[in-house]
């Protein structure tokens, strides 16, 4: 026999993680911590996710007014409880696989991900949940500094070898609220997985499953 119902799977799950963490943490963080690792298998994430400016609080605050969200991929698009924001009154968009998106990056000389960003200011985005593309991440940080967007929180976990490290060190830099890992880890299963967290420590009392 196999545990069959969702609700159950999840509580196991974390009943497992929690047993196996090595640290004390404030619940908003925890629940990020414990979606994480959840989502990877990987116990690391303890000590890998950043937290600075108060994250938990700012998200809590951009939900309270409906916020608009940006995420760098489809997959990273497709792992956010879209039902769930919806009923908060926000509003998720991902450009990376539009048409208007290519020819953007075509003429300006820069990536989709960064042209995705672009179009991410025009709609008046407040967070941004980057998962996979330290581009996006650099040029957000820079249009940050240069004062063209304040947005409420950034989510900067991208993943690999190349300027993943650097992106999230940068935006370590930055005076935004921001949530990121250490490292050459992260990924768009992983960003999905602390804006989820966000998304249920806020509203705790709303069944997901259903």
């Amino acid at each position: 026999m196999f545990i069959k119902d969702p609700e159950l799977i999840e509580k196991k799950s974390f009943e497992i993680i929690k047993s196996g963490l090595l640290k004390s943490h404030g619940d908003g963080e925890l629940q990020i911590i414990l979606r994480a690792i959840h989502a990877t298998g990987d116990f690391d994430y303890e000590n890998l996710l950043i937290f600075k400016n108060n994250p938990v609080e700012a998200a809590h605050g951009a939900f309270a007014k409906g916020c608009r969200v940006y995420a760098d991929t489809r997959m990273a698009y497709s792992g956010i409880n879209k039902r769930f924001l919806d009923e908060m009154g926000g509003k998720i968009f991902c450009f990376i696989d539009e048409e208007e998106t290519r020819i953007i990056a075509e003429e300006k000389r820069i990536t989709r991900s960064m042209a995705s960003v672009e179009r991410a200011l025009r709609e008046e985005v407040d967070v941004f949940v980057i998962g996979n593309a330290p581009t996006a991440l650099f040029y957000l940080c820079s249009l940050i500094e240069r004062e063209r967007v304040l947005p409420s929180l950034v989510i900067g976990v991208p993943v690999g070898f190349v300027g993943a490290r650097e992106s999230k060190e940068y935006l370590r830099t930055i005076n935004v609220a921001s949530i990121s890992t250490r490292g050459s880890k992260g990924g768009s299963n992983v960003a999905a997985a602390i804006f989820n967290a966000l998304m249920y420590s806020y509203r705790p009392e709303v069944k997901r499953w259903r």
